[in-house]
């Protein structure tokens, strides 16, 4: 697992007009793909898990536009509901490796000396655990699910954000505003609640927004191999997995849907993190 830091970008003139279209298209499927989420119970044509045997791998048609799997579920809407749990679990990752990692960088900028050299040694012990190493063995010793995978990742994940918040919080602590704070007698608390935290934070919404693709990607990885979610949940990494069989006697639309699903979103969501730190 290896993340691009979200530092500002120079990137050439022609690339970034390119960027203006794709970003414009990748947020508009960043935001059908949330509005999906949200509405999935609503707007799924039919039950998710509803079996229906003797429907089973019933071909592209109108009551069924992606088809059925080989217990006859209809695919759109597992791959609709799908869509909760596969922007939840990257949600939670990045939501709680982001608060972490910023409280731990922005409190070992300003502090510095010993309590800085404590907190760069144990982020640099994290960094050397691969994420998704690290989140399927949590999951194989603790039982697989969803809850287990999305801690180890986010553990997985602190580091990384750290590293790059910290080095921009101890850029910003050595500007001048910092110094004519302390000399006005503000506390160190008041002035990175105040003051450094939000200049920090659009660098911190670019390395969220990069974080979340590969988020999604280890925890897709992790249900593949069936340490995530369990059947009959409907999860784009899980219907990939139990298309397997399926490709074999040439029915391949449930883990083509669901991969594509994946690579989409993830695609749109870099391209708009891309985007973000160019500007």
């Amino acid at each position: 697992m290896t993340l691009a830091l979200a530092a500002p970008l120079r990137l050439p003139a022609r690339r970034l007009a390119a960027l203006g279209w794709a970003s414009s298209l990748a947020g508009l499927i960043c935001a059908l793909v949330v509005l999906i989420a949200v509405f999935a119970p609503w707007i799924a044509p039919h039950d998710p898990n509803a079996v229906d045997p003797l429907n089973a791998y019933a071909p592209l048609s109108a009551a069924h536009p992606l088809g059925t799997d080989d217990l006859g579920r209809d695919l759109l809407s597992r791959l609709i509901l799908g869509s909760r749990t596969s922007l939840a679990g990257p949600l939670v990752v990045i939501v709680l490796s982001g608060a972490t990692g910023t409280a731990l960088a922005v409190s070992a900028a300003w502090i510095g000396g010993w309590f800085d050299a404590a907190v760069s040694r144990v982020l640099d012990i994290l960094f050397a655990f691969p994420g998704l190493v690290l989140a399927i063995t949590v999951a194989a010793l603790f039982g697989a699910g969803f809850l287990a995978p999305v801690v180890a990742l986010s553990l997985a994940y602190v580091p990384i954000i750290a590293r790059v918040m910290r080095a921009a919080a101890l850029r910003e602590r050595s500007l001048p505003y910092v110094e004519a704070l302390r000399v006005q007698g503000f506390s160190g608390w008041h002035i990175c609640r105040r003051h450094l935290l939000p200049n920090l934070a659009p660098l911190l919404v670019v390395q969220a927004a990069i974080s979340f693709g590969y988020a999604m990607i280890d925890l897709a990885s992790i249900s593949f191999l069936g340490l995530g979610l369990q059947p009959p949940a409907a999860d784009w990494g899980l219907m990939i997995a139990n298309g397997q069989p399926s490709i074999l006697a040439g029915f391949p639309q449930q883990s083509i849907a669901a991969a594509v699903a994946v690579v989409i979103t993830v695609v749109a969501f870099t391209v708009v993190a891309e985007r973000m730190a160019a500007r």
